[in-house]
């Protein structure tokens, strides 16, 4: 019994034909090392694909040894090979499956006229006979044959009838007409469907399977409307890769069955919790990454940075999120801290990190994460840390940092100019050094003098990209040898490294102030 036979014993069942080892990889710059090829293809077998295109055998030896490879190793799925219309390709594809449990040969020649004139420059009959001479020689090597009509959306209705017809009688299992350079539109192509399956007599032998481009952005729209014409295969590419822009998404095809079983009551044999998975596999086996907005796998497909969205998740998932994050393999939602994040999901975050802060503690600390995010693309949980850490820390300084300019460059001496708020008065002090922090660490001894040396100075970067915030630790030791340290965090190195002096300076103090109290 072939998945043929299955799928039309039940009606809704939709076919999952991954095409990501082949037509993916003609994708410019998307060749897969055979390494590569054999792992996605376990993953996908596992992941519930029911046909998965393997390449195309007659293209190369590698192309042969990797289809003929996964074949072997296919547990579940029905393992393919493309192959034009000629006896070379159809015996090289069918020579490359012998090994699978269960194989295909899909076959196909362009029908469209343009096509037939300019690439075949042959004429329509000839096309026809060999469309039945490609099948029955396909069939006569596996049980499991699909034909399909290149340029089939640009083919005249009546010669797509015969050609349909001929395929079916000469031993085609499913029937494919692709929209290889993805010119129609969902209605059109529903449309082609219902009227190819009504006009040929024995359409009913066969299935009948979409292949959408997404050169007009339409891919997953013309493929969702071929199933609604009475199509039970979509072939597919995981993140959508393929030739020119593209094929249609697995992932998003999947999840829209699954999300909008209402008006599109079918179901497939995919596990859901590995789309994104599936998804960081083949972006990292390619080297095309996947955009940030990408439907379904993308990196914000469940992060929220608005205010009014972040606060509307807290209190109902359902307000923002059509589907859960955790039924495609995320673990949970992101809500994204930047600009844009109202006071009640930073106070979920906060509660989330372990901080349960006072409302004047929780006023300031929003007010300097909106500054940080002004300044920070990302702020990430990280940031956010070391952002009220540094507060709690420092709460009691008398000394703060309110300004500070730097003069640096090849041609020293260095300069810098400081300003602080010391018990309600504002002071500038301007000093020069071998280097930007020696300046202003030389400017903040101008306005606290004092005989400790520098111990310890440390930069380390919070977060990872060129706008990270450094955290930086200052431990400085008097005479006595006895150590104070201070730490601070900015995305501005020298201004963190400024602050976190001055913390250390006012730690000077107060121990000094404190030994004075103890003297007296």
């Amino acid at each position: 019994m072939t998945i043929t036979d299955e799928v039309r014993s039940e009606g809704d069942r939709v076919v999952i034909f991954d095409t990501t080892l082949r037509d993916g990889e003609q994708c410019p710059g998307a060749t897969m090392t055979f390494e590569e090829k054999l792992e996605v293809a376990a993953f996908l077998d596992q992941m519930g694909v029911d046909i998965i295109e393997a390449g195309f055998p007659i293209a190369s030896p590698g192309d042969f040894e990797a289809v003929s490879e996964i074949a072997r190793r296919s547990k579940n799925s029905v393992i393919a090979g493309l192959a034009r219309a000629n006896p070379g390709d159809i015996d090289r594809a069918g020579e490359a499956v012998r090994h699978a449990k269960r194989g295909r040969i899909h076959t196909f020649i362009s029908t469209s006229p343009v096509h037939m004139k300019f690439k075949l420059q042959k004429e329509p009959e000839q096309v026809l006979q060999l469309v039945t001479d490609s099948v029955a020689r396909a069939r006569n090597l596996v049980d499991d044959v699909e034909w399909s009509a290149e340029d089939g959306t640009r083919t005249e209705f009546d010669f797509l009838c015969r050609c349909v017809e001929a395929a079916i009688r000469s031993g085609a299992g499913t029937i494919n007409i692709p929209d290889t350079v993805g010119y129609t539109t969902p209605d059109e192509y529903r449309d082609l469907f219902m009227r190819l399956r009504e006009a040929v007599p024995n359409s009913d032998q066969a299935v009948f399977s979409v292949h959408c481009h997404n050169d007009l952005g339409m891919a997953v729209a013309n493929s969702l409307a071929g199933v609604t014409g009475g199509c039970r295969q979509i072939e597919c590419t995981v993140n959508g890769i393929g030739e020119r822009a593209g094929n249609a998404a697995l992932e998003e095809i999947v999840m829209a069955i699954e999300t909008r079983r209402d008006v599109l009551p079918y179901h497939t044999g995919i596990d859901t919790k590995m789309l994104t998975r599936a998804s960081k596999m083949v972006s990292s086996a390619t080297s095309f990454p996947v955009q940030f907005n990408k439907a379904i796998v993308g990196r914000n497909a469940f992060a929220h940075e608005s205010g009014i969205h972040q606060d509307g998740m807290l209190k109902h998932t359902q307000t923002y999120e059509i589907m859960t994050p955790e039924s495609v393999g995320v673990q949970k939602t992101s809500l994204v801290m930047g600009k844009h994040s109202g006071r009640n999901a930073f106070r979920s975050k906060l509660k989330e990190l372990g901080y349960d802060l006072g409302d004047n503690a929780f006023e300031d600390a929003f007010n300097r994460f909106k500054a940080l995010a002004d300044r920070k693309k990302h702020v990430f949980d990280e940031d956010i840390e070391a952002l009220v850490d540094e507060k709690l820390a420092n709460a009691a300084d008398r000394i703060r940092l309110e300004a500070l300019t730097i003069i640096a460059g090849t041609m020293g001496p260095q300069a810098a100019t400081l300003t602080v708020s010391q018990d309600g008065q504002h002071r500038t002090f301007q000093a020069t050094g071998n280097g930007p922090v020696d300046a202003a660490f030389n400017a903040i001894k101008s306005l606290v003098p004092h005989e400790a040396t520098l111990a310890l100075y440390q930069v380390h970067a919070v977060t990872g990209g060129t706008d990270a915030q450094a955290e930086v630790s200052v431990r400085v030791e008097d005479r006595e040898g006895r150590a104070v340290t201070g730490r601070a965090s900015d995305p501005d190195t020298l201004v963190a490294s400024a602050k976190a002096y001055l913390a250390a300076v006012n730690k000077l103090i107060a121990r000094g102030e404190r030994l004075h109290a103890q003297a007296g």
